[in-house]
């Protein structure tokens, strides 16, 4: 088997603001597996700025990959961990090569056509009348789950702005989520937290930086809105740091990335120690192409939950990979007959 990488520059459609900066472009890597006829693709994307793995030796360690891919897959996995989007792209790409379809890692329903996954509709931060128009279209095209990235404009205007679709629309005909990605101070967040409370939202994700674990345990002890662990569980690496974390902040919920926390197996022990701790858990994808996205969904269905997933990033490219993954409403959808085009990758 030979394995080699490609690197992809994904464009935005419209430049797409988040606590990081307005993003306008997004670098991935194909890891690619080539066998006589067979092949198998898996993507290792980073986030700059975020990623644990967003270090200059990211492209030797894409090349180590590709020397010694003969070595058995748990020593190859044990030697990236602290890459854990190469993980990702690595079980990906040994799954796809393995599977009769490449495309189809978890056969299911779901890849048949014959299910679907529920999923949020995400809106960009921006200027209040922009996120007003994204809120608009989400709700024009069928969603019934919201998420909002906060933290960004000034936060009365966020509450007038939560304040206005709750006027319109009550909790139970819209779930209101919101991602401060570490926005508020640790002294000012109770007291924010309060006042998002009464605009009957589901949860906020990250309300302080991630690292600050006795600050975080106090206010998920404290807090009257449920807060879910998202750019915390990034650098995690062992089985009992994990546990300890949860043991220690005790969140309501945690959100799980996969090219964030080590694919599928940092994924899966994240999922079994939140469900040991009673905790809820739902997968967001890190806006990999739609490469990524499938593996990713595909794996989502698997664990047949019933909460709307953070999966909706397909159509943010102008040269995303043509897939057969498609939103219908609310829902992501595997059209069966539908074509994946890798051209531009292969």
């Amino acid at each position: 088997m030979e394995a080699t990488y490609k690197k992809y520059i994904l464009d935005f459609k419209r430049p797409s603001g988040t606590s990081r900066g307005v993003l306008t472009t997004k670098e991935t890597w194909f890891l690619i597996l080539k066998e006589k006829e067979r092949f198998g693709i898996g993507e290792c994307g980073i986030l700059r700025t975020l990623s644990i793995d967003d270090r200059p030796d990211y492209e030797e360690k894409l090349k180590w990959v590709c020397k010694n891919i003969h070595l058995p897959k748990d020593e190859l996995l044990e030697e990236l961990i602290e890459f854990p989007s190469i993980q990702f792209g690595l079980e990906m790409a040994l799954k796809s090569f393995e599977a009769e379809n490449p495309f189809e890692l978890f056969p299911s329903v779901f890849t048949e056509g014959k299910a679907s996954i529920p999923i949020n509709g995400l809106i960009w931060m921006g200027e209040e009348a922009f996120m007003l128009e994204q809120i608009q279209q989400k709700l024009e095209q069928g969603f019934s789950c919201i998420k909002l990235k906060i933290g960004a404009i000034d936060f009365e205007k966020e509450i007038t702005l939560l304040k206005s679709i709750r006027k319109k629309y009550s909790a139970e005909e819209i779930e209101l989520r919101v991602d401060a990605n570490g926005a508020f101070k640790p002294e000012e967040a109770l007291q924010k937290l309060q006042r998002l409370s009464e605009l009957d939202l589901h949860s906020i994700e990250q309300p302080i930086k991630q690292g600050q674990f006795q600050e975080m345990a106090k206010l998920c002890a404290a807090t009257p809105l449920p807060i879910a662990l998202d750019e915390e569980l990034i650098g995690v690496f062992s089985v009992t740091k994990k546990e300890e974390l949860l043991q220690t902040i005790q969140p309501q919920y945690i959100i799980l990335k996969p090219s964030l926390i080590g694919g599928f197996k940092g994924t899966q022990e994240w999922i079994d120690l939140a469900e040991k701790y009673n905790i809820g858990w739902w997968i967001t994808s890190a806006l990999e192409s739609n490469v990524g996205l499938n593996a990713i969904a595909q794996f989502t269905y698997t664990k047949q939950t019933k909460m709307p997933q953070g999966l909706g990033t397909g159509s943010l490219y102008t040269n995303n990979i043509e897939s057969p993954l498609a939103v219908k409403g609310e829902q992501l959808t595997y059209q069966s007959q539908g074509i994946w085009d890798i051209n531009s990758i292969l």
